[in-house]
C-alpha cells in the first residue's frame, strides 16, 4: 500500500472542522493525547507500517516547508 497525497476527501473543509470540534474545551495536554489516540487508531486502520512511515515522513517534511 502507498501513501495517498492528492486530495483524497469529499469534504476536507468538513473534516477540518470536525477535528477543531473534537478539541474543543480540551486542555493542550489533553488535546496531546487526543491526537495520539486518533492517530493510533486510524493507523491501525491503515494496517500497513510501510505506509504508516510514509505518512510520518510527509508530516516531517510538511513541517520544514
Amino acid at each position: 500500500m502507498s501513501l495517498t497525497l492528492d486530495p483524497n476527501l469529499a469534504d476536507a473543509d468538513g473534516v477540518y472542522a470536525d477535528l477543531i470540534e473534537a478539541h474543543e474545551g480540551l486542555t493542550e495536554e489533553e488535546s496531546h493525547a487526543f491526537n495520539a489516540r486518533l492517530i493510533l487508531i486510524l493507523a491501525n486502520h491503515v494496517g500497513d507500517r510501510e505506509t504508516f512511515r510514509q505518512a510520518l515522513e510527509a508530516a516531517g517534511s510538511a513541517g520544514k516547508r
